[in-house]
C-alpha cells in the first residue's frame, strides 16, 4: 500500500533557507538559486507548463534577478524550461513516452558515479553519504515527504562532489529532476519507504569503497525508479 505522506506545501523562501543549510556556505548564488528553483519544479510548485517569471522568481526565492536569471539560462540549457515564441519561458512538459528513456539513461551515469565515490570519497564523504540516506529513510518511516526530499537532494550533492567526476555530474543532473517530478506528480502511487531504503543501499555500497557494491545500489535505485515509472505508464 502506498505510504500517506504529509502536505508539501511550503514557501519557497523557507526552501531556499533549507538548501542554504544543506551545501556548503562557498557556493555561488547563482547554484542557490538553481536549486531553490530546481525544489520548486521537482515538488510541483512550479507545474509542467506554467509561465517562468523572473521578477516572480526573484521574490519567490528571495535571491537577486541575475543569480534567478543565470539559474535560468542554465535549466533552459538542460531542457528543464523551454522558450517559446510569443509565450516566454514555460516550465517544460513531463512526457510519459520517454520517461523509461530517461531513467535507462540516467542508470549508466549513476554507475559511474557511483562507481567513481566509492573510489574518490573521503572518510568523511563516506560517514555523511550514509547520514543522509539514514536521514531519508527515518523520514520515510515518519511519512514526511519535504525531509525525504530534501534529503535526496542533499545525497546527491555530496555523492556527486565525491566523485569528482564534473562532466558525469552535469550530464546526470537534468536527469535526476525529471525522474523528481515524476515520482512526485505521481506519488500516490509510490512506496516512499522502498524508496527510502533503495537510496540506503546506494548509499552503503559507496561507503563500503567497494565500487562493485556501489553499483549494485545505483543499479537497485533504478530498478526502483524503473519499476514504478513501468505502474505510472502501464495504468
Amino acid at each position: 500500500m502506498p505510504t500517506p505522506f504529509k502536505s508539501t506545501a511550503s514557501r519557497a523562501k523557507s526552501s531556499t533557507a533549507k538548501v542554504k543549510a544543506a551545501v556548503p556556505a562557498k557556493r555561488r548564488a547563482a547554484d542557490l538559486a538553481y536549486d531553490a528553483i530546481e525544489a520548486m519544479l521537482s515538488t510541483m510548485q512550479l507545474e509542467p507548463g506554467s509561465p517562468i517569471v523572473e521578477a516572480e522568481l526573484a521574490e519567490r526565492t528571495g535571491m537577486g534577478r541575475t543569480p534567478v536569471r543565470e539559474a535560468l539560462l542554465r535549466m533552459i540549457s538542460i531542457g528543464l524550461i523551454v522558450q517559446q515564441p510569443r509565450r516566454g519561458l514555460l516550465v517544460s512538459n513531463i512526457d510519459l513516452a520517454e520517461h523509461l528513456d530517461v531513467i535507462q539513461t540516467r542508470r549508466v551515469l549513476e554507475n559511474l558515479i557511483a562507481a567513481c565515490a566509492a573510489r574518490r570519497a573521503s572518510a568523511a564523504q563516506r560517514k555523511e553519504i550514509v547520514h543522509c540516506a539514514e536521514k531519508m529513510v527515518a523520514a520515510a518511516e515518519r511519512g514526511n515527504l519535504d525531509e525525504y526530499m530534501r534529503g535526496d537532494h542533499e545525497l546527491d550533492l555530496v555523492i556527486h562532489s565525491a566523485s569528482r567526476n564534473r562532466s558525469a555530474v552535469k550530464c546526470v543532473t537534468p536527469l535526476i529532476v525529471q525522474c523528481r517530478r515524476f515520482w512526485y506528480a505521481y506519488q500516490h502511487e509510490g512506496d516512499i519507504i522502498a524508496g527510502a531504503q533503495a537510496h540506503l543501499e546506494l548509499a552503503q555500497g559507496i561507503a563500503t569503497g567497494d565500487e562493485a557494491a556501489a553499483i549494485t545500489g545505483a543499479n537497485r535505485l533504478m530498478d526502483y525508479l524503473e519499476d514504478f515509472a513501468k505502474r505510472i505508464i502501464e495504468s
